[in-house]
């Protein structure tokens, strides 16, 4: 008998091998006596990269020591992995280094610095070539980035808050309000027809920003006081006019751009009724067979079209690029049977 279909593996960014206990970063004494053994992962303030070595598939941490004899204040303790502590700070690319092309998320050429061997590359566009430990590593050093970068005044008072729990939460030495990082839940839900057990055809949109031929399935935040499932219903009749049933949860992944995490659906809704994108923010919304996403798939195999390819047709249907959950809800869906 033909099951609902479920995710086949972990989206890209959910990857994590780090062992982040709250009880690690709470004792002190513990992580300044493993300070001489750990690494660091270094972040780019500004565009958010880190350094990877060419071709391979593993951050290109440093010493930890190389930083002093102690962590700097702006050291943010990451986890431990295998005995070794890790822990970000700011960094960027040497000047003398040269800029090389790579392809990233959605096809689109990335300009990446390239020095000493090592390419700095960014989470969106390159996550998904990374092993486990590495990606996971990456996503909690953005997402705590971003955090920090939205949170340098207190809410309470306008006052200057300093970081503590190293790099966890922030204490406001004016009115000793506390503040912990904060994640805005968002769904993702891909809408398939009534036909059979997993649906015929399946439901994308584009934004008007986006490169030709990009679509993906719909997402949306969820708002003060709604539920996931009440947030998908909206987001969907809003953004396509459509309205869905059968509601059901895939799995999730973290989004740090800049503190998201993608909760992901899937639904049924009826293929014969007409469509609506919303003026503005859908371009354009339709369905698409499962022989079409397949055939995208097949095309770009890695997730990686090349625009500068003589044959690359930009009207040809990209799928979402391989560091995004919705990617593997469609591949999911699409290898899924029917009935």
């Amino acid at each position: 008998m033909t099951q609902p279909y479920q995710l086949d593996r972990l989206p890209t960014l959910s990857r994590s091998t780090v062992d982040r206990q709250e009880n690690l970063r709470g004792d002190p004494d513990r992580l300044l006596a493993r300070w001489a053994n750990a690494r660091v992962v270094l972040l780019d303030a500004k565009s958010g990269r880190t350094p990877v070595p060419r071709d391979g598939d593993a951050l290109a941490t440093r010493k930890a020591l190389s930083f002093g004899d102690a962590p700097p204040e702006d050291a943010v303790f990451l986890g431990e992995w295998q005995d070794v502590d890790y822990w970000t700070l700011p960094g960027k690319p040497p000047e003398n280094g040269e800029w090389v092309t790579l392809t990233g998320s959605w096809g689109l050429r990335d300009e990446a610095p390239l020095a000493d061997g090592e390419v700095w590359v960014d989470l969106r566009g390159h996550g998904d070539l990374l092993d486990d430990t590495s990606a996971g590593l990456f996503t909690t050093a953005m997402a705590l980035r971003n955090w920090h970068h939205r949170a340098r005044f207190c809410a309470r008072c306008g006052g200057k808050p300093q970081l503590v729990q190293f790099g966890w939460a922030t204490r406001c030495p004016d009115c000793g309000r506390e503040e912990y990082p904060r994640t805005d839940p968002a769904v993702i839900c891909l809408v398939h027809d009534d036909v059979g057990v997993n649906g015929e055809h399946v439901l994308l949109a584009r934004q008007p920003i986006w490169p030709p031929g990009r679509y993906s399935i719909l997402a949306g935040f969820v708002e003060a006081g709604e539920s996931l499932e009440g947030c998908v219903e909206r987001e969907i009749r809003e953004e396509v006019g459509a309205e869905v049933w059968a509601i059901r949860y895939l799995g999730s992944q973290p989004w740090p751009f800049p503190r998201s995490i993608m909760l992901g659906f899937t639904a049924r809704a009826d293929a014969s009724k007409p469509l609506v994108p919303a003026d503005g923010e859908i371009e354009s919304a339709r369905w698409v067979s499962r022989a079409e996403v397949l055939e995208a798939f097949e095309l770009g195999r890695d997730g990686r079209p090349d625009p500068e390819d003589p044959d690359f047709d930009p009207e040809r249907l990209i799928m979402p690029g391989n560091s995004s959950i919705a990617r593997v809800m469609l591949e999911a869906w699409a290898n899924a049977p029917v009935s």
